[in-house]
């Protein structure tokens, strides 16, 4: 059994879409992050870092692993799954991780909070990260143009990416011209494990705690 600390975030989803597409048993355990559940020092024993997602493998005994991106290398490398063989496919879907990770992430996350949250409209900084974004979308379309998927057959670095591109417009961004993908995004969305992926926390199967259920039941996962 695998136990997620997740909230409705795309870095929350991608793990959720890839559980889903496993087929993996977990858990649901919803972190508050208005309550800022995600900075309580049961919390951050499992996550130094103090953010979402985290997983607990009981079966790899209580092996936690924390950051989005790792947590899909672990679960592609634990079931051998949604990462291609060989060095050359192998690379291909960790470039395309990487590049969600480092790219479109940090730069489309910048452009919701400067859009969405600053409490002063700072026109120049959102143009910029709206511009930004913009172009490693543009960057996406490319290389969907000859290929089906980012590494060639589906793989992680797709689940990395499209929950960030699903809510484009969130962050004031448009996919106007990018046919190939807005292609790849029709594609994604019918899979039944990205439909489920994305009702991550919002429908929690029965059985389900919170984080404070949780530590009031005095799991070992949160000692």
């Amino acid at each position: 059994m695998i136990d997620l600390y997740t909230a409705a975030t795309p870095n929350g989803f991608k793990v959720s879409i890839l559980l889903e597409e496993l087929q993996l048993p977990y858990r649901v355990i919803p972190v508050d992050l208005l309550k800022r559940e995600q900075k309580e020092e049961n919390f951050l024993a499992l996550n130094p870092n103090g953010r979402i997602p985290v997983i607990v493998d009981h079966e790899a005994g209580h092996w936690t692993v924390f950051e989005s991106g790792a947590i899909l290398l672990y679960l592609a490398e634990k079931t051998g799954k949604f990462l291609p063989e060989g060095a050359e496919g192998r690379s291909l879907a960790m470039q395309w991780l990487m590049f969600q990770m480092g790219g479109i992430g940090p730069m489309q996350g910048q452009a919701h909070v400067f859009y969405r949250y600053a409490p002063e409209q700072i026109d120049y900084a959102i143009a910029r990260y709206q511009r930004e974004t913009r172009r490693l979308y543009e960057v996406l379309d490319r290389r969907l143009q000859d290929q089906p998927y980012l590494a060639g057959e589906l793989s992680i670095a797709d689940m990395a990416c499209w929950p960030w591109v699903r809510i484009h417009k969130w962050a004031g961004v448009e996919l106007t011209g990018l046919d190939h993908l807005q292609g790849w995004m029709d594609i994604l969305k019918e899979r039944p494990a990205f439909q489920k992926g994305v009702c991550v926390p919002y429908k929690v199967e029965r059985g389900s705690e919170t984080l404070n259920e949780s530590r009031n039941r005095g799991s070992k996962m949160l000692v």
